[in-house]
């Protein structure tokens, strides 16, 4: 592990629920590493990215945005393969890179609210033509952590975040799950970004709180996106729908274990039950029914899978770096977009399942 915050502790827990073992941890400093190697019971705090690779076969960086790149690019030149924390790089340009210097090695994105099985049954629902042709979408990603004028965090700094907060922080996750979801792809977007409170702290803000987006997809779709992190009330609001000719169908991360199914002459909601689950969603459902699944379970699912792919298997719906890239590229759209007051058209590489 690298980092030593809350998805290290987030990945370590989902890294030995899937079976492995956390050898060693670096974090930014000697004292913060012994910090959180005694925290996390990890046996070895690693003094150096060079000491920790040569021991290990797997490195998680969940460190600051801003060391994305420099630390998974010096892991894969080890030849050694790598989970990164998104978003994968603070501009689509670095991305890329990541995407080129991974080759054969497996580079995966923690995009890990796909690994949610009613998200997986939506998905089989929607290209089973459950849903007919797609005709419209929405999405929001809502949280309040930053509410207040006094709260601040380093994300807040573009430096060390990135020029997007908002939408480059948990954006990322509601256009890669709608991707996923529908396999469809945005390719044209409006924006609009909103930033609450000039300061924090008294250091001027200079990252967005919110963004409303309008988008159309490649099947000619259109939708709507907001992405807060000043919504009142809301601790984690992750919420789709997807709306078709014969049909549509909803998931709300908060209540994972439902599936909204909307129809013309009646709806009704669907509880996750392996027995009645898509293949793909039924493995993902690994207590039984009526027993909740949460987001610890679908990381573990995503590290599950990670490490599978590394011995070799092809699991189904693995988010690698290139789809970190797209959501990198859809990121910097989204702040053109608003910036320039003009739609952004999308290129439509860099979605890979």
């Amino acid at each position: 592990m690298v980092g030593g915050g809350f998805m290290a502790r987030t990945h370590a827990h989902a890294a030995r629920a899937a079976g492995a073992e956390v050898a060693a941890i670096l974090s930014s400093a000697p004292d913060r590493t012994a910090q959180a190697a005694a925290e996390l019971a990890v046996p070895h705090a690693a003094a150096s990215l060079d000491e920790l690779i040569d021991r290990v076969d797997v490195v998680h960086v969940c460190s600051p945005n801003r060391w994305h790149l420099e630390q998974s690019l010096a892991v894969l030149a080890a030849g050694t393969h790598v989970v990164c924390e998104k978003p994968l790089a603070t501009t689509a340009a670095d991305a890329s890179r990541l995407v080129e210097a991974a080759g054969p090695l497996v580079a995966t994105v923690p995009f890990v609210y796909r690994f949610h099985p009613m998200a997986r049954e939506a998905r089989a629902r929607v290209a089973a033509g459950g849903i007919g042709r797609l005709l419209t979408l929405r999405g929001s990603y809502l949280q309040d952590w930053l509410l207040g004028p006094g709260e601040q965090n380093w994300r807040v700094d573009p430096v060390a975040g990135g020029a997007s907060r908002a939408f480059g922080d948990i954006g990322s996750h509601l256009v890669d799950l709608l991707e996923f979801v529908t396999g469809d792809r945005i390719t044209r977007i409006a924006a609009r970004t909103q930033t609450a409170h000039p300061e924090r702290a008294g250091a001027e803000v200079r990252t967005e709180d919110a963004v409303a987006v309008v988008v159309e997809t490649a099947s000619d779709a259109i939708g709507s996106l907001l992405v807060s992190q000043v919504a009142a009330g809301r601790k984690n609001a992750l919420t789709i729908e997807v709306s078709g000719s014969e049909g549509a169908v909803a998931f709300d991360q908060e209540h994972p274990d439902e599936l909204w199914l909307g129809g013309r002459d009646a709806s009704s909601v669907v509880s996750r039950d392996a027995a009645i689950l898509s293949a793909d969603a039924a493995r993902l459902s690994v207590v039984p029914s009526g027993h909740p699944m949460g987001y610890l379970d679908a990381f573990t699912g995503f590290a599950r899978d990670t490490y599978a792919a590394i011995r070799g298997e092809r699991p189904d719906g693995l988010p690698r770096f290139a789809d970190g890239a797209r959501a990198a590229v859809l990121t910097e759209a989204v702040l053109a977009a608003a910036a320039e007051d003009r739609w952004i058209d999308i290129p439509t590489e860099g979605l890979t399942t």
